[in-house]
């Protein structure tokens, strides 16, 4: 008998924190950049973010 499918919500939640926690972080040193830097990935950090955050509330509790 295969669990894994059992566990596939816990891996994926797990992952996802993981993944946001490391956004959080490079957003945190977004400020040690230049302005040009952080004008550049800012935008693309909060969309990934706010795409992480979507995944992460759509998953079973």
């Amino acid at each position: 008998m295969d669990n894994s499918n059992e566990f596939a919500p816990v891996y994926m939640r797990h992952d996802l924190m993981i993944e946001i926690g490391r956004l959080e972080m490079a957003m945190d040193h977004l400020e040690e950049r230049e302005q040009t830097q952080q004008q550049q990935l800012r935008p693309r950090l909060e969309s990934r973010m706010t795409h992480l955050l979507s995944e992460l509330d759509h998953l079973p509790a």
